[in-house]
């Protein structure tokens, strides 16, 4: 009977459609629970000081092969291990954080699949976000800071947009109110999401806040849009992490991790929501207001004016130019879905 271990720092509910995937994967490959496997799950619940000590009790029950999440999750799973095989899911530049010594050949005991082909995909990111704010000049970036993930890709990438960036730090679930009245007295004209586990547990209050303010949103996951924001690029969260599955099968059989090239996406989803009340930022009073993306005054009518001039139609239809190192991988997906999130 096989034990495999599978730890994430949000909560069970929250990231269970991620874990059915994942378990749907195993079930494809022949292993079923009960039968000749054992899942340990572990959950953070948002607290990602534990996470540390959770990944430790998975290597007391000597589980077979531990399969984590993005970084902070990979980072805490290394320090408390260096023999039983890792399987990362959705890490961000693995090389660069030092997880894996390249990603032919990892060379430790932790492989698994990538969340992004290129440091690029951050400067596209905030390409799109100026396509629906053609003059904007500042955006709100909200994540975990500690893990290190695409802040630095994101400043490179903002200097040569001609964007500043408010970065607005969660280190916990109670911090969420206080970054969004940051970001919204820094005039923040857009919001990008740092996936992380926070963020991901956090993605239906995010989007509340995010509408209530009005603020235009991109991020990689796919599960944001379908809450209410604009818009999601990048690859499909629930296949990376049924694609999972197929390095637990691997090693289960023998494989080593340091012999399993990291995968990355080569395929990426354009979602929009043209029906997000984003889009159109009604006028928080009578007469006229500011718009923080132009700093310029406008009256009654430019909720109708920001709707029309955003066509998700348009916007799939020109896909998204790819930086050069993906060009070779060509899989590109559009997707315009209508589900509405209304806050009043």
């Amino acid at each position: 009977m096989y034990r495999v271990g599978f730890l994430l720092g949000a909560t069970a509910e929250s990231v269970a459609s991620l874990f059915s995937a994942f378990d749907e994967g195993l079930r494809n490959l022949g292993y079923v629970e009960g039968r000749n496997l054992v899942f340990e799950r572990r959950y953070a619940g948002g607290n990602m000081e534990r996470l540390p000590e959770l990944a430790a009790e998975l290597v007391r029950l000597r589980v077979d092969v531990i399969v984590t999440g993005t970084n902070i999750h990979v980072a805490a799973v290394r320090g408390a291990t260096t023999a039983i095989p890792i399987v990362m899911v959705f890490a961000a530049d693995p090389v660069k954080s030092g997880f894996v010594a390249s990603l032919a050949r990892p060379g430790g005991n932790i492989t698994g699949l990538s969340a992004d082909a290129s440091p690029d995909l951050w400067a596209k990111y905030l390409a799109l976000l100026k396509e629906v704010v053609p003059k904007l000049s500042r955006v709100g970036v909200l994540g975990q800071v500690s893990s290190q993930v695409g802040f630095a890709e994101l400043d490179e990438a903002s200097g040569k947009l001609n964007v500043a960036l408010e970065v607005a730090d969660i280190r916990t679930p109670d911090d969420l109110n206080g970054a969004f009245d940051t970001m919204v007295a820094k005039q923040v004209g857009a919001l990008l999401i740092v996936i992380g586990p926070l963020t991901y547990l956090l993605r239906q209050p995010i989007a509340e806040l995010a509408l209530k303010h009005q603020l235009p949103t991109i991020t990689n996951a796919s599960q944001f849009a379908q809450a209410g924001l604009l818009m999601s690029y990048g690859p499909n969260l629930v296949d990376v992490y049924r694609r999972a599955a197929t390095y637990v099968d691997k090693i289960l059989r023998g494989a080593a991790p340091a012999e399993l090239p990291v995968e990355q996406p080569i395929k990426f989803e354009l979602v929009v929501n043209p029906q997000s009340r984003e889009v159109a930022r009604p006028d928080r009073s009578r007469g006229a207001t500011r718009d923080r993306g132009r700093g310029d005054r406008i009256g009654p009518n430019f909720a109708q004016r920001r709707r029309s001039q955003f066509d998700p139609k348009r916007t799939c239809d020109r896909r998204p130019d790819l930086p050069v190192d993906l060009a070779d991988f060509g899989a590109f997906k559009c997707q315009i879905i209508h589900q509405p999130f209304l806050v009043e």
